[in-house]
């Protein structure tokens, strides 16, 4: 492989709109990313959710944000590695070289990650049979409304994306009812009074003891939380939101200082490591918010970075993208 100015650690929107810049700022780029599509969780988890607070989009399904923000972050022709994951970290002459699970080597002369949360794995509901329905009327976010069309539907879990799968799919299906195992609720309050109005049934301080069906799911038997009583409720579809684990794995390993799960950053977004930075989600700081609208402000600020620390002659700024002849 080819040394490249910079490397992108993550292909979601913060890492595509770091390639964006960087390509803009005329830096050979590469992005590596273990997912078989660029767009990261909007595409991994929830494509079909529509996202609110994103500048400029009053209301965009994630899946068009994805796709906009890849043909975004690819128009200067970035290196696309994906299904690789990164693996080691060395310092070299020239600057760093990552290593892939399988091996093969990715030299280049700075490093910004932007992995996000890192790998992520749903939380299970722990019930008997849960595995075993997986993909067959069982899962843990919705790819395509379409597929619940006409269907009596579960949707398990109380926070902002158990009341987001309800609002989307109530139009959809023929049911929605949410099982959740207390009555108190994590969710936007708007999303939950909205779900009032929509007359959703709620069977609160209930829990999926075990998933009932045969090639697929049929229903489900709940436990009452308080009485420990188990009744069977019939169903076409469940939806679990109750959370995700997530790890930074490998990256452990690379001599970054992690806070809390998160690479430790200063405010010009540089890690302890020389040429090495962190933006988005997988990077804190002292006020620190978790939006796509400031992730990509860090994106750019780190390319920025890197482009005079690369070329000390270089402008900090650019200047405005609507005076560049792009």
């Amino acid at each position: 492989m080819d040394r490249v100015d910079v490397t992108i650690i993550g292909g979601g929107p913060v890492g595509l709109f770091a390639a964006f810049y960087a390509g803009m700022r005329g830096m050979s780029t590469r992005i590596i990313d273990s997912l078989p599509e660029l767009g990261g969780q909007l595409m991994a988890l929830y494509p079909e959710k529509p996202i609110f607070d994103m500048p400029g989009f009053p209301n965009v399904m994630a899946k068009t944000l994805a796709a906009d923000m890849a043909e975004q972050g690819t128009r200067f022709g970035a290196d696309i590695q994906l299904n690789v994951q990164a693996e080691t970290l060395t310092k070299d002459d020239e600057g760093w070289t990552i290593t892939s699970a399988e091996g093969v080597k990715y030299p280049t002369k700075t490093l910004i990650i932007a992995a996000g949360a890192g790998a992520f794995s749903p939380t299970q509901m722990r019930a008997e049979r849960e595995d075993e329905f997986n993909g067959k009327g069982l899962g843990y976010g919705v790819r395509k409304l379409e597929e619940f069309r006409g269907k009596d539907v579960l949707v398990v879990g109380g926070g902002d994306s158990a009341f987001d799968w309800i609002l989307s799919l109530h139009p959809v299906a023929k049911r929605v009812r949410l099982v959740h195992r207390r009555d108190v609720f994590r969710a936007h309050e708007e999303s939950v009074v909205k779900a009032e109005e929509m007359g959703i049934e709620k069977l609160l301080f209930k829990k999926v003891n075990e998933v009932v069906g045969g090639d697929s799911v049929t229903g489900v038997i709940l436990e009452d939380t308080q009485t420990k009583e188990t009744e069977q409720v019939d169903c076409d579809a469940i939806v679990v939101n109750i959370g995700f684990k997530s790890s930074l794995g490998p990256l452990l390993d690379w001599g970054l200082e992690i806070e809390k799960r998160q690479i430790k950053v200063d405010h010009l977004f540089r890690t302890g490591l020389d040429g090495v930075f962190a933006v988005g989600d997988v990077c804190t700081y002292e006020g620190k918010l978790k939006l796509i609208a400031t992730g990509v402000g860090e994106a750019a600020s780190a390319v920025c970075q890197a482009k005079t620390m690369l070329d000390p002659g270089a402008k900090l700024f650019p200047g405005h993208s609507s005076d560049m002849d792009l």
